[in-house]
């Protein structure tokens, strides 16, 4: 997930310096980079768990937010966001690798 997810983000900065794109699609195209990442994410451990898929979708979603947000609590020694958020980023993680998981 990780892998896709830089891979993602290295193309989206490529498009921000040849393109100039504004701040409200690059956040868009984070999010997005996030939802697929979890889908994937989601798939790959629905395939393999092969019982309570959603479950496991679920799981993998949260764990990649926590991740994120450990990592980015590490670099700015804050969360810089507000609570709003960096709870629909939770749910949306969540979401889209339960969906991952049920789709598998």
């Amino acid at each position: 997930m990780y892998v896709i997810t830089g891979l993602a983000l290295l193309v989206l900065a490529l498009l921000l310096l040849k393109m100039q794109l504004g701040e409200n699609i690059v956040s868009a195209g984070i999010l997005i980079i996030y939802i697929l990442s979890c889908l994937i994410g989601g798939l790959i451990a629905g395939k393999r768990m092969k019982v309570h898929k959603f479950l496991w979708g679920v799981l993998t979603g949260t764990t990649y937010f926590l991740i994120l947000l450990a990592g980015s609590f590490l670099l700015n020694r804050s969360i810089s966001a507000d609570t709003v958020q960096v709870g629909t980023t939770l749910v949306m993680c969540m979401a889209a690798g339960m969906i991952g998981g049920m789709i598998s």
